[in-house]
């Protein structure tokens, strides 16, 4: 039996990159699922596409989820659809980097709204169905760099610390109710952004890394399957790290 059999999940900046690889990796293992993504279009594409390679229902939406009417929006629409949501996964997120003297207030503004706020606003939304239910999981993605700190990344770094601390709070939250609550914590990704870096870049980037090589969005994905699925009914509150010993 696949593991994510008879589940729905809705999945926040799912339209590339992480976001898409948990989609497809949910959708294979069984699971309903609405890619929700600031692009409809885009959103729209990667649904189809997922559908299309894995037999799997799926959804499109256009989702700012800065923006709290949206995110309520979002998973209401998922509900009709599917009619229910027993997964959410908080993935969406922008970087905005700067040395914090050159910073602008907007740019720590518009990280924190969207890496912070946002998964903040989806989990309000989505905890309306999941509490009455009595079931339900919010798997946040956050960072290495929630955890350790970057230089040139204040923004970024303090929106995925605090993620953690919403992860923790609400995991204490909403136990009574048997939801439950986790982050996920990858370390430097191969995707489309880290593609773009030159190759010394990335060099010297697999040199900190005590397993010698970036991660695949693959690996994060199958973390996130773990917090979806039976196998963490007694797993709440935590922060599982896929770095590749980068940070421990």
């Amino acid at each position: 039996m696949k593991r994510l059999e008879g589940k729905t999940a809705l999945i926040t900046g799912a339209a590339r990159g992480i976001g898409l690889e948990i989609a497809a990796v949910f959708a294979a293992e069984g699971a309903l699922v609405a890619i929700a993504d600031l692009s409809a279009g885009e959103a729209a594409a990667a649904a189809n596409d997922i559908a299309a390679r894995t037999g799997a229902r799926t959804l499109g939406l256009g989702l700012d989820v800065s923006k709290e009417a949206d995110c309520e929006r979002a998973v209401q629409e998922t509900a009709a659809a599917f009619g229910k949501v027993d997964i959410l996964v908080n993935n969406a997120g922008i970087t905005k980097d700067n040395l914090v003297l050159r910073m602008k207030e907007a740019d720590f503004d518009s990280v924190m709204d969207v890496n912070l706020k946002g998964s903040f606003l989806m989990a309000k939304a989505a905890a309306k169905l999941m509490l009455k239910a009595r079931a339900g999981r919010i798997i946040n993605i956050s960072s290495v760099v929630g955890q350790s700190g970057q230089a040139g990344q204040a923004n970024y770094a303090a929106s995925k610390a605090g993620l953690i601390g919403l992860t923790k709070s609400l995991a204490r939250e909403f136990a009574p109710r048997q939801v439950l609550v986790n982050a996920v914590a990858p370390g430097f990704i191969r995707t489309r952004m880290t593609e773009g870096l030159k190759d010394e870049a990335r060099a010297k980037i697999s040199e900190l890394i005590p397993l010698g090589r970036m991660g695949e969005p693959g690996e994060v994905a199958k973390a996130a399957l773990f917090l979806a699925g039976d196998d963490s009914a007694y797993v709440t509150g935590q922060v599982l790290a896929v770095n590749g010993g980068l940070y421990m």
